[in-house]
């Protein structure tokens, strides 16, 4: 019997893991799977909400982490990790994404001598001011195998020399989840008690750094936001981040018909997205979402690490300035939409591609 163990530590990595976890099922008899939750996110809205409703088992082991710098963190993580490791002894440890638990986990099984493979490789936005960046260049660099998204990823994995025999394109995991959910997601009360109704409202997300941690950024992102407000319904599921720092820096009052709610849950949160006219965001998953579900997307940010859902899919990338989203909104209020496309393997079976390749070619049964 063989041991993987899957790390999950901020909200994305559960949607990448419990397709994975659902997949290795199929090799029980051969192969044991556990989760370590670092605990980089936790609370019951935001964490356990996310085991229940996508179904994953309790972790095997629960490293408490919590927050604080970035420094902080990972150290703590690895920390915690080493002493996971040692009394697991995992044959393979999967990392997903580009949080501080995904370089702090890898970091920590190579140093020793346990295979890593990293699930959603390769994707680069070139920006290294994001944190996120520093995360995929340097788990990408010591991870031995690599699990692909997107066409980008693999050229780019191509460039840096990483070896093609254990470089993988087999799809995204977090649309397997996408999939898995869409059933439950239509049951969903949240517009009922949000009082917005299909297709007539805009769902706004916004919590990077570079967007939200400036005073005057944030002051004129929120303006724009503000005005179309007075156009379209703008529902808003707030960042502890963004709304700390709306309130330091008096600009509430630029935002008084936009509805405000806290965080949500997985499914809520697929259900708001499922049925907005459009989203405006800077994350990075919503993007890969939306264009799995055909929603217009407008994203905030100089970069993409996800070109693909500019490429084929419904997202538009557009520069964080005023002048560049009231276009934007503009363009998506007035003008035809953009028609996206699915990218090739968003079919709902990433993780079964991922799980067979581990079985047959990586554990070698």
């Amino acid at each position: 019997m063989k041991r993987v163990i899957s790390v999950v530590g901020a909200r994305p990595n559960f949607m990448k893991v419990a397709p994975i976890d659902r997949a290795f099922k199929k090799y029980s008899d051969t192969v044991e799977h556990l989760i370590i939750h670092t605990g980089q996110h936790y609370g019951a809205k935001m964490s356990d909400a996310f085991f229940q409703e996508l179904e994953m088992p309790k972790p095997a082991v629960f490293l408490g982490i919590s927050s604080g710098s970035h420094a902080e963190q990972t150290a703590r993580i690895m920390v915690e990790f080493e002493k996971a490791l040692l009394e697991v002894k995992p044959d393979l440890v999967i990392v997903v994404g580009d949080v501080n638990s995904t370089i702090a986990c890898a970091l920590t099984a190579v140093k020793l001598h346990i295979p890593v493979a990293h699930v959603e490789a390769g994707l680069r936005s070139n920006d290294r001011s994001m944190p996120e960046e520093i995360n995929r260049l340097a788990t990408d660099a010591i991870c031995d195998f690599c699990f692909v998204t997107e066409e980008s990823g693999m050229k780019f994995l191509k460039t840096q020399g990483f070896p093609e025999d254990k470089t993988y394109f087999v799809g995204n995991t977090m649309i397997d989840s996408q999939h898995f959910a869409l059933q439950k997601a239509d049951r969903s009360n949240i517009l009922q008690e949000t009082e917005i109704e299909k297709g007539k409202y805009v769902l706004v997300t916004l919590h990077r750094p570079s967007n939200v941690d400036e005073p005057e950024q944030l002051k004129s992102i929120l303006k724009v936001v503000g005005e179309l407000s007075e156009k379209r319904d703008v529902i808003f599921p707030i960042h502890p981040r963004t709304r700390k720092n709306i309130d330091s820096f008096g600009l509430n009052e630029l935002l008084k018909n936009v509805k405000f709610i806290e965080p949500q849950g997985y499914l809520d949160f697929l259900a708001l997205m499922k049925n907005a006219d459009f989203v405006l965001t800077d994350s990075g998953g919503i993007q890969e979402e939306t264009t799995a579900l055909q929603i217009p997307c407008i994203t905030v940010r100089k970069t993409t690490e996800r070109p693909v859902t500019v490429e084929v899919g419904t997202n538009i990338l557009i520069e964080p300035t005023p002048e560049a989203m009231k276009t934007a909104i503009d363009d998506m209020l007035t003008k035809p939409r953009k028609q996206g496309q699915t990218p090739p393997l968003w079919d709902g079976r990433a993780a079964e591609r991922i799980t067979e390749i581990i079985v047959t070619q990586i554990l070698h049964y």
